[in-house]
């Protein structure tokens, strides 16, 4: 599996970017290949992020020709180019665990 990280910076707020996030999940729902897509607000204001589970690089990269991914940049303002960094996934620790902050 692999593993990608995303980061940028937003003009959008913060409950507008996260207003973004929830209207495309369903779309990335029904990505194939992505096992799982974790949502993050980074340290600094307006900067956001994505943690993103794949099952291999090559579902990954279909991903980046898609319309979703295409609109990521416009649809989040994002400001200057993103920093992405992909890494291949040794283990996890625990299988099937999910932490869903809207439960917290």
């Amino acid at each position: 599996m692999i593993v990608q990280f995303v980061q940028f910076e937003s003009a959008l707020t913060e409950e507008e970017a996260m207003a973004v996030a929830k209207e495309r999940v369903p779309a990335y729902a029904a990505t194939p290949g992505l096992v799982q897509k974790f949502y993050l607000k980074l340290a600094k204001p307006n900067h956001f992020g994505g943690f993103l589970i794949w099952e291999s690089v090559e579902a990954m990269q279909a991903f980046a020709k898609t319309e979703l991914a295409r609109t990521i940049p416009s649809a989040y303002k994002v400001i200057g180019a993103p920093d992405v960094d992909i890494h291949e996934l040794l283990f996890s620790l625990h299988q099937g665990v999910v932490y869903d902050a809207a439960a917290a």
